[in-house]
């Protein structure tokens, strides 16, 4: 059977909280630029106009129906499955997310033009960030996993606002289900 990103497994391992990211919450975002599937680079530090905040997304890796997983066994890394589900729940809520006050970027370690595919397909009407440089990832300390010699981001998600870490959100689980939480959270928080 041909592997399918969009379905998560029963069973997945659930990522436990292991203060990776406790540092983020009050951090000042760095003034980075970062290549975008918009086309154009997108400053990390700036909420874009129109919006009080700046949900920022990170997860590993999306994946391409039909190609295998990164690893055979990449549904037993706890977090690393399900980037693409989480990706089209944060589209399936976008225009909600906007009339909370905020917009979204995801952000992974892939390359521009991979994630343009992913976004394309996905029909993501929001753009995915790049830091295959590490730049943002170093700056802020993210938390990493070695995956076949290739860094990938854990999943979190940041709430960005005027240019601090408001709030972050780590571990995520399920992921599927993260853009809901996320949307609940600054329905509390206007």
């Amino acid at each position: 059977m041909p592997h399918d990103p969009m379905i998560l497994p029963t069973g997945l391992p659930v990522p436990s909280d292991d203060g990776a990211c406790d540092h983020l919450p009050g951090a000042r975002m760095p003034a980075l630029s970062l290549p975008s599937t918009g086309g154009d680079a997108f400053r990390v530090d700036l909420v874009p106009g129109g919006a009080e905040r700046l949900v920022l997304y990170a997860y590993p890796r999306t994946g391409r129906p039909g190609e295998d997983p990164l690893v055979p066994d990449w549904d037993l890394i706890p977090g690393a499955r399900g980037c693409t589900p989480e990706s089209c729940a944060f589209r399936d809520h976008a225009g909600e997310l906007r009339a909370a006050g905020a917009t979204v970027a995801g952000l992974s370690t892939q390359d521009t033009a991979y994630q343009r595919e992913a976004a394309e397909r996905l029909r993501l009407p929001f753009p995915l960030l790049s830091d295959a440089s590490l730049e943002l990832t170093g700056a802020l300390g993210l938390p990493t996993t070695r995956v076949a010699g290739t860094t990938l981001l854990r999943r979190l998600t940041l709430v960005i606002r005027g240019g601090v870490v408001e709030h972050c959100f780590y571990p995520v689980f399920p992921p599927d289900g993260h853009a809901a939480q996320v949307l609940a959270w600054l329905r509390d928080h206007r």
